[in-house]
């Protein structure tokens, strides 16, 4: 179910960037020729007015196409020219181009706005584990939810207490809850706990409608920003050797993270997709070519050169 729903997910991530494109395209009276739910073998289809509206085989995503977004070396018409991208002035192709990377960050906003609305119980969440600790004896692992506290100044009281003596301890590994004896240390050492894990708390509070839509896009704007600096940060470690790749994952390990956040609850799961959203949102950004950012480069090429 987790699978199916994050397929869906980014389905609809990928959708919605098409979204964008189609519907700045109609707003400046472009022909739009095809807009497709999926990709090609097409399964059925149905034109309405112009455009013919598909849908196809491979449910990952969709797409749009407009007339003259690839020209053909063919003589045009005047009303023709009218009507198709090649022919658009920079300023509105741009805009055009634009708004799929618009469209990601406001469904990406809109969910994180979603999760402040609905609101996120508080855990406590396991952020490291120390080797040769009771927590690693206990299999307990980085991402776990320790069952039966909401803060980690609860948990940490309790814990500090047992010293010495064993303490039944549940937390959620792997979407399996499991119930270990742990002993915490009298005297761990230096730097690590009594169960030698860090902990965090994670909760948001449930917040009115418009509240939460000010709040999801305040938060989503420097979620944009972190993952812009962190982008720079990658790329710069790369040439400098400091780059940690490990830490960068790709379909699978996207669905590994989706794994472990799902065990959560539903209300992560959106996190995670806003999450995605937004960054699609600087990725389609960067300035190379077959990405958004690289199709905006070339156009301030050809009005620097005129």
């Amino acid at each position: 179910m987790t699978i199916f729903l994050l397929i869906i997910g980014i389905s609809a991530l990928i959708l919605i960037h098409e979204f964008g494109h189609f519907a700045a395209a109609k707003f400046f009276g472009l022909l739009v020729e095809e807009f497709g739910l999926g990709f090609p073998p097409r399964l059925f289809s149905k034109k309405i007015g112009e455009t013919l509206y598909s849908v196809n085989l491979l449910p990952f995503g969709g797409f749009v196409k407009i007339h003259g977004e690839k020209p053909e070396l063919t003589a045009e018409t005047a009303v023709a020219k009218s009507r198709s991208f090649a022919y658009l002035p920079v300023s509105k192709r741009a805009a055009i181009i634009v708004a799929g990377v618009v469209m990601n960050f406001l469904f990406g906003a809109l969910i994180m706005a979603s999760v402040y609305a609905i609101g996120v119980p508080n855990a406590v969440i396991v952020g490291t584990v120390s080797p040769d600790s009771p927590a690693a004896h206990a299999g307990m692992a980085s991402g776990d939810k320790i069952l039966g506290f909401e803060k980690t100044a609860d948990f940490i009281a309790f814990v500090d207490a047992s010293r010495g003596a064993p303490v039944d301890i549940s937390f959620v590994h792997d979407g399996q809850t499991n119930t270990v004896p742990m002993t915490p240390r009298m005297t761990p050492p230096e730097g690590e706990g009594a169960l030698g894990i860090s902990i965090t708390d994670t909760g948001i509070a449930r917040t009115p409608v418009f509240v939460a839509l000010w709040q999801g896009f305040i938060v989503s704007g420097q979620i944009i920003y972190g993952i812009a600096i962190a982008l720079v940060n990658l790329v710069a470690g790369i040439f400098t050797g400091s780059a940690a790749l490990e830490n960068v994952v790709g379909p699978v390990g996207i669905f590994s993270v989706a794994q472990q956040t799902a065990q959560f609850g539903l209300v992560y799961l959106l996190q995670l997709i806003a999450l995605i959203s937004l960054n699609l949102t600087v990725l389609n950004a960067i300035p190379i070519p077959a990405l958004d950012g690289g199709r905006l480069l070339f156009l301030l090429i050809e009005k620097i050169k005129g």
